[in-house]
């Protein structure tokens, strides 16, 4: 499992369990779809954490961008498609549709920095073995 999809799939699994974590110490709760985009994210991560050559600021921008992305994209079928009410931030200044809330953008950039650790972590993990 040093390379490949067994990388991933732990990647993905532990972003999951992670996203699904912080939702509910910060919320209270979670749904199983922000479990699902938590490890998409962290997916996602992994690929873009490949191009280490690209500054880490630039990869975390480019986290934040994913991961308010996926936000929107999730939240436009769960709960404008769907009508789930997974969460709405229709009250948030400068809200798009309430499903994403730019000035969170920044949190996504901070919270990029331990994501990109933790992918650098897996994949000397893995290739250790």
């Amino acid at each position: 499992m040093k390379t490949g999809v067994g990388k991933y799939i732990i990647i993905f699994g532990l972003g999951a369990f992670i996203y699904g974590a912080i939702e509910v110490i910060v919320r209270g709760y979670t749904h199983w779809t922000m479990a699902l985009t938590g490890g998409a994210v962290m997916a996602l991560f992994m690929l873009i954490n490949r191009s280490r050559d690209v500054n880490i600021l630039l990869r975390c921008l480019l986290g934040a961008l994913v991961i308010t992305s996926l936000e929107f994209a999730v939240g436009a079928v769960v709960n404008l498609g769907l009508g789930w009410d997974v969460w709405d931030y229709s009250e948030k200044p400068f809200n798009i549709m309430g499903q994403i809330c730019p000035l969170f953008t920044l949190g996504w950039f901070a919270l990029s920095l331990p994501g990109f650790m933790l992918c650098t972590a897996v994949e000397k993990r893995l290739s250790s073995r």
